[in-house]
């Protein structure tokens, strides 16, 4: 740990305690993604006390807080705040019992069943350290607390109401995110890191008539069925084996009844790519496989094919990513490691291209360690190990919040220290 590195974080023992509570708290009182007006306020009033210019309303619930410390770079931590319509089964004795409004007027839970609550109080502790040693650092601190994320339009509603002209453009754009590793870890990973996700829903048409006669009906039931079984063949037959990607068909529609052909089907699937090409090739193989086999069925129209939702892939800056791998190494040694490529996705990285700056995204973990080890031990890791957005992931307290902490504060002194 370096002199600045320690003025900043000796202060942390003195806030754990009230960041604990936090925590707990958010976790208690999860919001839907731009309904996050509670946890919101909880950020822009901190930041206020603590002397940040803060900016709310962006983007419906998105808030930014900038710290000026003198001449030198700017660096933007963002942290997002939305939760899950989860219902929470970890027994925990803050777990959440609340209910909200849906979209279609049903009543549903709601869970921190990502870990945002953690991405939240880990950014408002690193605020509070660096407004409380400003002697130990120049430059300007920006934390961004992000909404939506989950449903992939938190960042671009952000941008779209005038972000880029409502911060000061940073050098670097810094983000974390909570996974199923042990409490403790840190992992960094220069490249690509998450994968793009595209949701995707197909309607193809056929002709509906009676089940005892086929011959009058043209059968969407049979033509998405050969859609399906087709998908299966782009990863494994047009992409080469060393080039990840994923296609899920995870919902098919169709018909009322077992002896009624009807005359339409809807399939919803997911692809996840790590590239721009890839993402385009899987893209268009979809595309041509509904049309030529709907073609091929003698269907009456081509298909209906809608992108439902889109998240980019996360490819992390190689220079931006090197500085923070070697100041997480100095500060967190061992704990310090190159992480997995994820098959996760986030919209994070529109906010630093919409600047036109380098970021960097790493993980934490956030199991307790006795419990993964003796997972990892039994080889039942994927059994016993609860991940992001089950009804059971919960990170522990400790020391997941003192490690969020400090490889946020850690990762911006790599340039407001410098």
């Amino acid at each position: 740990m370096t002199d600045r590195n320690g003025a900043v974080l000796s202060g942390l023992a003195g806030i754990r305690s009230d960041l604990e509570d936090l925590y707990r708290d958010l976790h208690r009182h999860p919001e839907l993604g731009l309904r996050e007006h509670r946890t919101a306020k909880k950020a822009s009033d901190t930041l206020r006390a603590l002397g940040y210019e803060v900016t709310d309303g962006i983007g419906g619930t998105g808030v930014i807080g900038v710290l000026a410390n003198g001449e030198g770079p700017t660096v933007m931590a963002r942290a997002d705040m939305d939760a899950l319509p989860v219902r929470e089964q970890t027994g925990l004795p803050y777990a959440s019992t609340v209910t909200l409004t849906g979209p279609d007027g049903t009543e549903q839970p709601v869970m921190h069943a990502c870990g945002h609550d953690v991405h939240v109080t880990a950014l408002l502790g690193c605020a509070r350290l660096m407004s409380r040693a400003k002697d130990a650092w120049r430059g300007t601190f920006v934390a961004l607390f992000q909404p939506s994320e989950e449903n992939g339009d938190g960042a671009r509603a952000m941008i779209d109401d005038g972000l880029t002209t409502r911060a000061p453009r940073p050098d670097v754009v810094l983000a974390q995110h909570v996974l199923p590793y042990p409490a403790g870890y840190v992992g960094t990973r220069p490249g690509s890191f998450l994968s793009a996700a595209d949701s995707l829903r197909v309607t193809v048409h056929g002709r509906g008539a009676h089940g005892s006669m086929p011959q009058a009906a043209v059968d969407p039931v049979v033509m998405a069925a050969m859609i399906v079984v087709r998908l299966q063949t782009i990863v494994s037959r047009e992409l080469a084996a060393t080039t990840p990607a994923v296609v899920t068909v995870g919902s098919i529609h169709a018909g009322t009844g077992p002896n009624v052909i009807p005359d339409s089907a809807v399939i919803e699937l997911n692809v996840r790519t790590y590239d721009d090409a890839t993402r385009g090739q899987v893209l268009k193989a979809i595309e041509r496989i509904a049309r030529t086999e709907s073609e091929a069925s003698g269907a009456p129209k081509a298909p209906e094919i809608e992108r439902t939702a889109a998240f980019p892939p996360t490819v992390n800056d190689e220079e931006t990513t090197r500085r923070v791998a070697e100041a997480f190494a100095a500060h967190f040694g061992d704990d310090a490691h190159t992480i997995d490529l994820q098959t996760a996705s986030e919209d994070m990285s529109e906010i630093p291209q919409a600047f036109g700056v380098p970021f960097t995204y790493w993980g934490i973990g956030g199991i307790d360690a006795e419990l993964y080890a003796q997972a990892a031990e039994k080889g039942t890791i994927a059994q016993d190990v609860p991940v992001n957005h089950s009804p059971f992931f919960a990170p522990v307290v400790q020391p997941t919040l003192d490690t969020g902490v400090s490889a946020m504060t850690v990762a911006a002194l790599a340039w407001l220290a410098g």
